[in-house]
């Protein structure tokens, strides 16, 4: 699983994106407001990749002859579920981070 893409991301660019889209509320931080967000990707993610999986049953019983459909909703899928890892993994290293840290 190749994430590098995403390391020439910076955060900053990510706020601003989001704010500019309405993706986020920009007078809300609080965790809870984080972790339902978080909580909303994990669950599109787990949906993509349902969708994906029914593509795949569909082109596997001869329902569906459209190679274009299932390779779009397996890369949005993969996508989302990159997404998903690398921003687990970021969050473990911070977490990692803050316990190392001596009071």
């Amino acid at each position: 699983m190749d994430i590098s893409a995403l390391s020439g991301v910076s955060s900053e660019y990510l706020n601003v994106y989001a704010k500019r889209a309405d993706l986020v509320e920009s007078k809300d931080d609080s965790f809870g407001s984080i972790l339902s967000a978080m909580m909303d990707s994990l669950e599109e993610t787990n949906d993509l990749q349902n969708t994906a999986e029914a593509e795949e049953i569909r082109f596997a019983m001869g329902e569906s002859e459209n190679t274009h459909d299932l390779l779009i909703a397996e890369s949005k899928a993969n996508i989302a579920l990159q997404y998903t890892v690398a921003v687990r993994d970021k969050l473990i290293e911070g977490y990692r981070e803050l316990m190392q840290m001596s009071v």
